[in-house]
């Protein structure tokens, strides 16, 4: 298994240990990072991602409900949950990391760990996230779906707003 591989693995058996123990990243999830490789480059790849992925999830759970259609980000399996949560995590704030990769390491990590069309699931909610996030599906990649439209814009029927 490649490095980067074996991180992301690491990186979401923590993010799911934080979730259902709904704990903050502090000692406990280094201590696990730390046991779970003896490789530096592994252990500090697999610490980059859930230091980034965990306190950002509120606003990747955002984009993943608007993203998976029918399906709401607390009634999906937790293991589904935590692969979307860390590779939206990577597509919007790891620009160094190319997005077909972290979708592709997503539906992998979906493969090995969850139920077989969880492959499938994972792709296409990811793929919307991708579309979201850099404003190709008509949402701007700032906008969530709680914001307002600001005063100056047109409301739906094309009518300014007062």
């Amino acid at each position: 298994m490649k490095r980067r591989e074996q991180a992301r693995q690491i990186a979401l058996q923590a993010l799911y240990q934080l979730d259902l123990r709904g704990e903050e990243f502090g000692p406990q999830v280094v201590a696990f990072l730390r046991e779970s490789t003896r490789d530096p480059e592994v252990y500090f790849f697999a610490r980059r991602l859930t230091e980034g992925a965990w306190p950002w999830h509120a606003q990747a759970d955002r984009l993943i409900d608007q993203a998976a259609e029918h399906w709401r980000i607390e009634r999906m399996a937790p293991i589904d949950r935590n692969i979307l949560r860390l590779a939206t995590w990577e597509i919007c704030e790891a620009p160094d990391i190319p997005d077909r990769v972290a979708i592709d390491q997503a539906i992998e990590l979906a493969k090995r760990f969850s139920a077989a069309e969880s492959g499938a699931f994972v792709n296409g909610v990811l793929d919307r996230v991708l579309r979201l996030a850099k404003g190709e599906a008509g949402v701007p990649a700032s906008r969530t779906a709680e914001e307002p439209q600001a005063p100056d814009e047109p409301d739906a029927n094309g009518q300014p707003q007062e």
